[in-house]
């Protein structure tokens, strides 16, 4: 098996929506931004799959050093020689993978946040920089689309934390501020039970309107002339946001079950968003010579 075909395998079984938004790319970009999901995978499942906490620091440290390995020409993992042709193709920085990193690191630092505060330093670490690597294979022209692709990768992560908020309770962590639980009266034992109160749907409706602000926040960052080199991350806006749709239209009942969209409904969002994306990109007027 060559390392693209296993980050390939990797992205497919994940089951990840981001898999529909890669299908658009060109072959070179669809490489680098599907062994980049599958670098994401590697490290978070370390966290995910050990027990004991001392095997997942000493595995990340290896991702650590796995990294710098890459970055010296010398890489050992599928994964990292699958990355290895797109560090210079398309300029990326060995910190935004350490940042990666040191987001995993965090979940194994943390079980609950105190406030919004430090969960959005672990939002920018496990999604923004992420964006920010994304953006780079997607390529821009302008400054402003770094604005689009941090913000949009913490819309991705605030949707990610709502969807998953009982099943990651269960594992002991809470990703909800605890300031903000407190605010509507929640306590954390009550997210770990199968039952939607008031306060709870208060409170998840606030965290769906924080994740809709930031996904307005990105759009509003993204020149126009750089959205068909980033439709990639259009349509995962677009999966994403159709996503918290069905949260809002089922009552916030998220601890009751999970709610998902179905892989043809992805497919369909995707294949409406690229063809939208394409339309817009014939009408723009051709850059001056």
């Amino acid at each position: 098996m060559t390392p693209d075909e296993y980050c390939q395998q990797k992205t497919a079984r994940s089951g990840s929506s981001f898999y529909y938004s890669f299908l658009f790319l060109p072959e070179e970009r669809r490489r680098a931004i599907t062994a980049l999901y599958a670098f994401c995978r590697e490290v978070d499942d370390v966290v995910d799959d050990c027990a004991d906490a001392g095997v997942a620091r000493t595995k990340l440290a290896w991702w650590k050093d796995e990294v710098g390995r890459l970055f010296e020409g010398a890489p050992q993992h599928p994964v990292t020689r699958a990355l290895e042709p797109a560090i210079g193709s398309f300029g990326l920085k060995k910190e935004h993978f350490l940042e990666i990193i040191d987001g995993m690191q965090m979940d194994l630092d943390y079980d609950a946040y105190p406030s919004f505060t430090e969960l959005s330093l672990y939002c920018y670490r496990a999604a923004g920089v992420v964006g920010l690597l994304a953006a780079r294979i997607f390529g821009y022209r302008h400054s402003a689309t770094e604005r689009y692709a941090n913000d949009l990768g913490l819309a991705f992560q605030l949707t990610n934390i709502l969807r998953d908020v009982r099943e990651d309770a269960m594992r002991g962590r809470v990703y909800l501020p605890l300031d903000e639980l407190r605010r509507f009266g929640v306590a954390a034992e009550d997210l770990r039970k199968p039952a939607t109160t008031e306060p709870l749907r208060e409170l998840f409706a606030f965290q769906a309107a924080r994740a809709r602000d930031y996904y307005r926040r990105a759009f509003e960052h993204l020149p126009e002339s750089d959205r068909y080199a980033q439709r990639s991350g259009l349509i995962m806006a677009q999966i994403y946001q159709r996503l918290l749709d069905e949260i809002e239209r089922d009552g916030y009942r998220v601890l009751e079950h999970r709610i998902r969209l179905t892989p043809l409904r992805k497919l369909w969002i995707a294949w409406r968003t690229a063809r939208r994306e394409e339309r817009l990109h014939r009408r723009q007027p051709a850059p001056a010579a």
